[in-house]
């Protein structure tokens, strides 16, 4: 049994190839350089590949070139040309020359280190050649990988050829290309990877060749030749599947013909790598466009002028991690002349949160003409966002209402929003977090009402998603903004919303986005 394996059954093991060394030889101005060196001091230096002699027979000096790449590709020697006598008596020699010599050494091994820099970033900047469809590429995936089977097989004397590919899970191969074959076996079902021996073979890096299938009915090859080679189909850093070459006779597959279904293979997985490579660029382009109409609709629901309300100036801001977050401020003049107020944190994040923060954000100016108190406004916003979702969208929403010349501000907040009163000698956290609007089908929200002097301002503001949860921090942070502010009430509204964005961005939270959105409402004198 062992000899007939031997006979007609060969596993070719792929070997690993070896690290390039930079060649000595190839450096084109190094024997004018020698010339000139013997020519000067009288003395002969050489670069020699191969390791250093263990016994020179006539080195005075030797030293390996040694650019740090791998194993010195060579060494440099000094040898006399003359005499010992009269070398020794050369006003140069010994010391002198060596020291030349072991500099132009150094130079040798830098131009090697720097040849074989630029030989590696190259191939690494061959890599970021961007993939593109061209235009006058019109020929399809499936005519291109059948092109590349017949010329394989041809290359090698065969008559037919096949490309498996392998499942999702790795646990069937299916047929994806052929050459030479009926086209009905396209329809056939996939071959179960465990039975498949020969394929499995090839997988671990080997090339698996029949010279004599009949002999080998235990490999499980697809197709029932008399001679058979296969070969895996693989990217560096995945397996992808098998290639199959057949051919009518009994035969044998040499060194050459193994080596080029190799690269038959290799050839295979660079268009199947291409073509996934050009989808995931296609796909990638749309998400991109649909990120950016994401965006565009958040930033349109932002409101750009700020409103004139006697008494009154009101301004927000957020961060710059907020353009595809569910953070938001907006304000809106209500047909009884009361302009509403709203601040609000959807959460999630990516267009999931852009989409539920605008569902809040209609929902409160479809109810808000309806509604005198705002904790009733928020009871029936909550209704409306929790028929519209599926149980998973929710938000941290603060409402109020401002009246001209009135210095009361009714409110209410759902969720961790957290609201403080500046003074100008003091300031107070009106804070009492509750339940996120859309939690729960039916959630009474408390109804809050704080007088407003002139000059003092209410300051809503949401920062980021968790910093609710870090306990101590997020104390330290509303202390820190609430003193940074109540110093400037001298400001109008706008300059203070700035004060916190600059104060946000100098003081961020430790979590991975700087999302915060601040609305600061403040009373006039007039």
């Amino acid at each position: 049994m062992t000899k007939s394996i031997a006979k007609h059954l060969r596993l070719y093991r792929e070997q690993r190839p070896e690290a390039l060394r930079p060649e000595i030889d190839r450096v084109a101005s190094l024997p004018l350089l020698l010339a000139a060196f013997r020519e000067v001091t009288g003395w002969s230096l050489q670069c020699r590949r191969g390791p250093k002699p263990i016994h020179p027979t006539e080195s005075t000096w030797s030293a390996p070139v040694d650019p740090g790449v791998g194993d010195p590709p060579g060494h440099v020697t000094l040898d006399p040309v003359r005499s010992a006598s009269a070398a020794s008596q050369s006003p140069g020699a010994p010391k002198a020359v060596r020291r030349l010599a072991s500099a132009l050494s150094g130079l040798v091994d830098e131009l090697l280190e720097t040849r074989h820099a630029l030989w590696l970033s190259e191939a690494e900047l061959a890599t970021g050649v961007p993939v593109v469809a061209r235009p006058e590429e019109r020929k399809h995936l499936a005519a291109r990988l059948q092109a590349v089977l017949r010329g394989g097989a041809d290359a090698v004397g065969c008559h037919a050829a096949a490309l498996y590919l392998l499942d999702e899970a790795t646990t069937l191969l299916r047929l994806r290309s052929s050459w030479g074959l009926p086209p009905q076996r396209l329809a056939d079902p996939p071959r179960p990877l465990p039975t498949a021996l020969a394929d499995l073979e090839a997988m671990l890096g080997h090339v698996v060749v029949l010279e004599d299938t009949g002999l080998f009915q235990q490999w499980n090859p697809p197709e029932d030749f008399p001679a058979a080679a296969c070969v895996p189909v693989a990217s560096p850093t995945t397996i992808l599947g098998t290639l199959w070459v057949f051919c009518n006779a009994r035969r044998d597959f040499n060194d050459r013909e193994t080596n080029v279904l190799e690269m038959v293979a290799g050839r295979l997985a660079a268009d199947l790598e291409r073509e996934m490579l050009l989808r995931e660029g296609v796909n990638a382009a749309q998400l991109k466009q649909e990120l950016a109409a994401a965006e565009r609709v958040r930033l349109g629901q932002i409101p750009s002028v700020p409103p004139l309300l006697e008494g009154w100036e009101v301004a927000g801001g957020t961060g710059p991690d907020s353009r595809l977050a569910g953070n938001l401020f907006d304000w809106f003049s209500l047909p009884d002349g009361r302009l509403a107020i709203a601040l609000a944190a959807a959460s999630g994040t990516g267009i999931e949160a852009v989409l539920s923060a605008t569902t809040v954000r209609t929902a409160l100016r479809s109810h808000a003409p309806y509604h005198r108190d705002p904790d009733t406004l928020l009871q029936q916003v909550n209704a409306t966002v929790w028929q519209g979702s599926v149980g998973d969208q929710s938000a941290a929403v603060a409402c109020g209402f401002l009246e001209a010349k009135d210095d009361r501000v009714r409110y209410t907040c759902a969720g961790k929003i957290n609201v403080l009163h500046l003074r100008t000698a003091d300031w107070q956290s009106l804070a009492t977090p509750s339940v996120d609007l859309g939690k729960e089908s039916e959630t009474p929200f408390c109804l809050s009402q704080r007088r407003v002097a002139p000059g003092e301002a209410l300051v809503v503001y949401h920062q980021g998603s968790g910093i609710a949860d870090l306990g101590e921090q997020r104390l330290t942070h509303r202390d820190g903004l609430a003193e940074t502010l109540s110093g400037r009430l001298s400001l109008p509204a706008k300059q203070l919303a700035a004060l916190a964005r600059g104060w946000f961005d100098a003081n961020p939270p430790h979590m991975p986005h700087r999302s915060w959105t601040v609305l600061v409402a403040k009373r006039t004198d007039s």
